[in-house]
């Protein structure tokens, strides 16, 4: 079993070493556990910090392309580089290294897939209050979203399993955290996560400016991912208000048509008409959203089974096979269906 731990690095210099000093050299039930590092157009020393420090691999980006076209780019290294489990944790040594023990256990035993980790979100001295409740109302709109439970939604320390991560895909250009999660659920993933620890803060975040800005974009991102994995329902929510708002306001004309008033009241039912137009437009769009979306999925499927033929056989699958072939050379029969010598 292969352990790739790939960390994000935006001019990390100042860091990266006390995160790169956090993490575990051995966990239970892992043979190998290497390093990697996406270095998304650094300017300072990051590269010769990780070099030094001794990292197996350096994804490197000659600009800025952001958090989430560099955890993509990541995911694709580690799964040409033989990853069974792929940890992502920051550079910033926000998470307590010992804890991916943790995260990797629920993969291990076979429970999940994805596993996300849970901050003491409450505990945590250097969130503002403000902050701590931004966080729980995002955490509770994600898990609207993607019908999950998972506690803490924004957390970036994360463990993939390979067939999981080789099913990832981000389409936006600001964070995987929140799409991962709606996508997983969604397409009915196995998804967990578990308590971790955080270490105190050595620097402030760069994923956003401002508060109001964070907000923005994480709510933009919510919604776009779920137009993406539920179409029909984000369209027919539209449809339903507009067509109930359009046949009230068209009952309220005929209404007055009934009394005699309804000369006084020609905006009305023009409104209505508007309205009830909307409502049926977006009901064509729900259902064609929803026809792509069955597209989208089978194509989902095609690009696994490419990426399966692309990056090769994990660590764990060649030992697999080397111990079936080793069975069949001494004439026992390995029952594929059980997963075991019969």
């Amino acid at each position: 079993m292969k352990l790739i731990i790939q960390i994000p690095c935006y001019n990390e210099a100042e860091t990266l070493e006390i995160a790169l000093n956090d993490l575990p050299k051995h966990i239970d039930g892992i043979d190998v556990i290497e390093y990697l590092i996406i270095n998304d157009g650094s300017t300072d020393n990051t590269v010769e910090v990780a070099r030094n420090w001794g990292v197996n691999y350096i994804v490197n980006f000659r600009n800025n392309k952001g958090l989430a076209r560099g955890f993509m780019a990541g995911l694709d290294a580690c799964l040409r580089n033989g990853a069974d489990i792929i940890v992502n944790t920051d550079a910033d040594n926000q998470y307590c290294g010992a804890d991916i023990e943790k995260l990797v256990q629920p993969i291990l035993r076979g429970e999940a897939g994805m596993v996300v980790g849970e901050r003491p979100i409450d505990q945590t001295e250097h969130f503002s209050p403000l902050k701590k409740k931004l966080q729980h109302l995002g955490s509770w709109v994600v898990r609207k979203a993607s019908k999950t439970d998972i506690p803490d939604a924004p957390s970036g320390f994360r463990a993939y399993s390979r067939s999981t991560a080789m099913r990832m895909n981000v389409i936006n250009e600001y964070t995987y955290t929140l799409e991962t999660i709606v996508q997983a659920g969604r397409n009915k993933m196995a998804i967990t996560s578990v308590p971790i620890r955080t270490n105190p803060e050595l620097r402030k975040s760069r994923l956003f400016h401002s508060m109001f800005g964070y907000v923005k974009k994480s709510m933009l991102t919510i919604a776009r991912a779920f137009m993406m994995y539920k179409p029909l329902a984000f369209f027919s929510a539209f449809a339903a208000v507009f067509s109930i708002a359009g046949v009230a306001i068209g009952i309220r004309y005929l209404y007055f048509m009934t009394i005699g008033q309804g000369n006084g009241h020609v905006p009305s039912l023009i409104l209505a008409s508007m309205l009830i137009i909307i409502g049926v437009l977006a009901g064509v769009i729900a259902c064609l959203g929803d026809v792509i979306a069955a597209n989208r999925k089978l194509l989902q499927e095609i690009q696994f089974e490419l990426r399966k033929m692309d990056y090769g056989k994990g660590h764990e699958e060649l030992k697999n096979e080397l111990e079936e072939n080793q069975a069949k050379s001494k004439g026992i029969i390995y029952d594929e269906e059980r997963s075991e010598i019969a």
